[in-house]
């Protein structure tokens, strides 16, 4: 063991004492053409702009391009943009590949470019589906290829209040009634969509099935991953969210009016 510890001593500061010696300042100055013992800021400057000039060509110009397109898909927010900028800078760094002979470079961007345009399609496709969405009389097409079909009887509950919420539903046919304020959801509404933004993605009410029936689902990660992808979907979550608040708060306005009428009918029939 001791022969094998010595040779990897002396590999290893043959390495270093190499490494050091390439790293030295003196040794950097003389492979950019300057000399170590005669050193000056216009000599520098010069070596400097002679090195820059003699590598502008157009391949490294064209490089140049779609390195800022590529700088500028890290400041972007949204995919869209960030698809189209990747895109454009793909194309220019296929166009120096061709130009410098740099086959490895040409093909990476020329594959990436399907890619990004793909996606691009996939998503301004959403984005459409969800303006529609949200634009017209709140039709819920869009979204149904994103979601499973799920079928249930008479007296199954779909969840109970106060359950871990990890799915949307979307009813199709049959009936299903929200025990704790006795409300019917007939063909075409959405439950459990609240359970998506409760903290602790926890159930606000029990649903169950009264009439035989089938539903589609979706599952939070994946709306999720379609939010992130088109934050169009974001406008359309709050829409839908505020119109059920809404409903619910409308429901209350009219028990709590009720309530009121009932007991103030008594006190009216003592006076008379």
């Amino acid at each position: 063991m001791e022969p094998i510890s010595a040779d990897l001593s002396t590999i290893l500061n043959r390495i270093l004492d190499t490494a050091a010696d390439n790293l030295r300042i003196a040794k950097v100055l003389v492979q950019m053409g300057l000399d170590p013992n005669n050193i000056t800021y216009d000599a520098l400057f010069n070596r400097l702009l002679e090195i820059v000039l003699a590598n502008i060509t157009l391949a490294n110009m064209f490089a140049l391009i779609g390195a800022f397109f590529f700088v500028a898909t890290l400041l972007m927010q949204t995919m869209v943009p960030l698809r189209v900028a990747n895109m454009v800078g793909c194309t220019f760094f296929v166009i120096s590949g061709a130009l410098s002979g740099s086959v490895a470079t040409f093909l990476l961007y020329l594959l990436l470019l399907p890619v990004n345009a793909v996606r691009l399609r996939q998503l301004l496709k959403l984005v459409k589906k969800a303006r529609n969405a949200t634009q017209g009389d709140m039709s819920k097409e869009w979204l149904k290829p994103f979601m499973s079909e799920r079928r249930y009887r008479r007296g199954d509950r779909l969840f109970r209040k106060g359950d871990a919420a990890a799915e949307m539903f979307l009813t199709v046919t049959g009936k299903f009634l929200v025990k704790e304020i006795g409300v019917e959801l007939p063909p075409g509404r959405f439950m459990g969509e609240l359970g998506f933004l409760t903290p602790n993605n926890r159930r606000t009410g029990t649903v169950e099935c009264i009439e035989d029936g089938q539903v589609l689902t979706i599952t939070y990660e994946r709306l999720l991953e379609i939010y992130f992808q088109n934050p169009q979907f974001g406008y359309y979550v709050l829409v839908l969210t505020s119109q059920r608040f809404l409903e619910n708060i409308s429901r209350l306005e009219a028990t709590l009016a009720q309530e009121k009428a009932a007991r103030q009918t008594p006190a009216a029939d003592g006076i008379a």
